[in-house]
C-alpha cells in the first residue's frame, strides 16, 4: 500500500506508527467491524466525524468506535452554540476523504480536531489512515501531538 497523507505527516514529525490493512466490507463500514478486522476493541479504534459549527464552520471529532458523537459537547468544546453533522455528500468535497476513510490528519483543508478524552486510557489507538482498508495504530499522545502540530501550522501560515 502506498503511503497516505496521514502517514506522511507522521513520518515528517518522526512519529512511530503501524499501518494495519484490512478487507473492506462495503456493506458494513462501521467502526466496530473495522475494529474486529484490525484485532482491537471498538473503544480503542477512533472514528473521525465531520461536523459544522454555527460560528466556527467545519470541525472534526475523533470518538471511540463504539460511541455516538455528543453534538452538545462538541459545540461547547469548539466554541459553537450548535453543531450538526455534515451531510454524507459533503464529506469528500470538504476533507478529500470518503466515508469510512476519514482521518484526523491530512485532510485537504486543515480543520480543528477535537478528540474524546477516553483516548488517554489507551497505550495505542487506531484511526483511519485516510483510505478505507487501512488503519494507523499509534500512541494517542503522538496523535494529539501530530494534530496540534498541524493546527499550529495553520496559525503560522495565517501570519505571513
Amino acid at each position: 500500500m502506498k503511503k497516505t497523507n496521514a502517514a506522511r505527516i507522521l513520518d515528517g514529525l518522526g512519529i512511530r506508527y503501524e499501518l494495519r490493512e484490512y478487507e473492506v466490507d462495503e456493506n458494513d463500514l462501521s467502526a466496530a467491524n473495522v475494529a474486529a478486522k484490525v484485532g482491537m476493541p471498538p473503544e480503542q479504534v477512533f472514528k473521525t466525524l465531520v461536523a459544522r459549527g454555527d460560528k466556527t464552520g467545519i470541525v472534526m471529532a475523533c470518538v471511540p468506535g463504539d460511541a455516538e458523537l455528543d453534538l452538545k459537547e462538541l459545540a461547547a468544546a469548539s466554541g459553537n452554540k450548535k453543531v450538526e453533522m455534515v451531510a454524507l455528500k459533503e464529506v469528500q468535497p470538504l476533507t478529500g476523504y470518503v466515508r469510512g476513510g476519514v482521518s484526523p490528519l491530512g485532510a485537504k483543508k486543515r480543520y480543528p480536531v477535537f478528540v474524546d478524552e477516553s483516548i488517554e486510557l489507551w497505550p495505542v489507538i487506531a484511526v483511519s489512515a485516510g483510505v478505507r482498508g487501512c488503519q494507523i495504530v499509534l500512541d494517542p499522545r503522538e496523535l494529539i501531538r501530530a494534530v496540534e502540530a498541524k493546527t499550529a501550522a495553520i496559525a503560522r501560515q495565517g501570519q505571513h
